[in-house]
């Protein structure tokens, strides 16, 4: 019997940011960077490997730890961290794993015999006369490596462009050999960066970080983050190295743009940077994504949504949800955990997006967890204050009578239970000071249909919500 899936897709208790995901045989499996419950920086971790059933993408499976990050011999003293990177199947039918170190701005490059088994260390990205790309005078620095096979050639997509740089002129494409390793066409820039985008289709939604590259029939993707930090666009393309057109937002982790259930420039959950890509499972599309836990950017987890295309090939951005990968809504009965929460905001909204390292105060409400890091201890909602609300999207509710709530905290006040999040509460359940979890039920009539479930707090103090229930 298939698992229900959701979102985030893995455990509450792992942060794996920038996933790239990919089928193999007859798994779907992610790579991404690794991020620390409650770090000081991005990327702190090894990179591990998960990977579920193509026809049960509820059933992920935990698959070690693939690569230390002191397996490079530019640091063997792990002072670098391993940031965003990408596998492909190689000619020889080897797995390829591209990377870059934090502190550098070479592309390394580790090998492995499957795709979730311990990766080697392989070498660096050169030139045919074994300089390294992004040491040669005039290269620019390499970043977030993203790869595509087709044959013997493997494309090679880099780049980190910030707002008002006029050092870096956009994303760019390299052409590697059978060898993975050697370049054999230089690199050539594929889009404008922000100083030099005036005219071309990309203007406002420039590229920032976070190169990705899929095919979908004959027609290249190139998605990326753009300056906008929360946002994923894309770009397409008939040729893997020239003629890429803006083609729109692919995801936001703050829900921006979508205008289905709000207006549209509401964010709707606490986003900044992102980073992902598309796959096809058994002839269905997604983007994964992430968004951002513990009121920090140091904490991400990985989220997917189903994807749809226009005739024309255009992408249909979807909403941010708590059923992802669920090839529907969730079952309209049972416990849940709150947090699976998708949407998540309060009447304060200005720290949406913050950039850097900043941490959101007590004031805003955050999905966190009690332990360490590595500690397998489910996620919950904290500083649930005055307006904070949690929105969960969707339930398929039949016969629905009762709502319970898991709740503590320093709180007095209610929480009311809604199935729109502007809109009249169903119901109401006073909530009291406690400093463990407690339940609180109360009648509520929900209509039989797919609806979301918002719950939002009023009164004083700070709660903390662990879960809901409908029966």
């Amino acid at each position: 019997m298939k698992k229900q899936a959701f979102n985030p897709y893995l455990p509450s208790w792992e942060y794996i940011p920038d996933g790239e995901p990919y089928v193999f045989g007859d798994r779907i499996y992610v790579y991404g960077s690794h991020d620390r419950f409650r770090g000081n920086a991005y990327c702190l971790n090894d990179y591990v490997c998960w990977s579920a059933p193509v026809d049960d993408l509820g059933d992920w499976r935990y698959e070690g730890v693939i690569y230390p990050k002191v397996s490079d011999p530019l640091n063997k003293d792990g002072s670098m961290c391993l940031y965003a990177p990408d596998v492909t199947l190689g000619p020889d039918g080897r797995y390829y794993l591209y990377y870059v170190l934090d502190k550098v701005s070479i592309v390394s490059v580790a090998v492995c015999d499957e795709p979730a088994g311990r990766y080697e260390f392989y070498g660096y990205v050169h030139y045919a006369d074994g300089t390294r790309l992004g040491e040669r005078k005039g290269d620019e620095p390499q970043f977030d490596p993203g790869v595509l096979t087709e044959g013997g050639t493997t494309y090679l997509y880099t780049g980190f462009c910030g707002v008002g740089d006029r050092l870096r002129s956009g994303p760019m494409v390299t052409v590697l050999g059978p060898d993975m390793l050697t370049i054999v066409e230089e690199p050539v820039f594929i889009a404008p960066s922000e100083p030099f985008s005036e005219g071309s289709s990309f203007m406002e939604h420039e590229f920032f970080e976070a190169p990705s590259i899929r095919k979908r029939g004959d027609t290249y993707y190139f998605i990326y983050s753009s300056i906008v930090m929360h946002e994923l666009c894309y770009a397409t393309s008939k040729y893997p190295t020239k003629g890429f057109v803006y083609g729109g937002v692919v995801s936001s982790n703050c829900d921006m743009h979508i205008h289905s259930y709000k207006p549209a420039r509401k964010p709707m959950y606490y986003g900044s940077n992102n980073h992902g890509s598309m796959v096809e499972i058994k002839g269905r599309w997604y983007i994964f994504y992430h968004r951002h836990t513990d009121g920090t950017n140091f904490s991400r987890q990985g989220c997917a949504e189903p994807i749809e295309f226009r005739e024309d090939g255009s992408i249909i951005q979807p909403e941010m949800t708590s059923c992802g990968l669920n090839g529907g809504p969730l079952a309209g009965r049972g416990e849940y955990p709150a947090y699976l929460a998708c949407n998540l905001f309060c009447k304060d909204e200005e720290i949406y997006t913050p950039l850097g390292g900043l941490w959101m105060d007590s004031r805003f409400p955050k999905i966190t967890q009690d332990g360490k890091d590595g500690d397998e201890e489910a996620g919950y909602i904290q500083n649930m204050r005055d307006t904070a609300t949690a929105g969960f999207k969707y339930f398929d509710c039949r016969g629905i009578k009762s709502v319970i709530i898991k709740v503590r905290g320093y709180c007095s006040g209610q929480f009311e239970i809604k199935t729109s999040w502007d809109g009249k509460a169903l119901a109401s359940i006073p909530v009291g000071y406690t400093n463990i979890w407690k339940a609180y039920m109360t009648d509520v009539e929900i209509p039989d249909g797919i609806w979301p479930i918002y719950i939002t707090y009023r009164g004083e103090g700070s709660a903390s919500l662990q879960s809901f229930t409908l029966i």
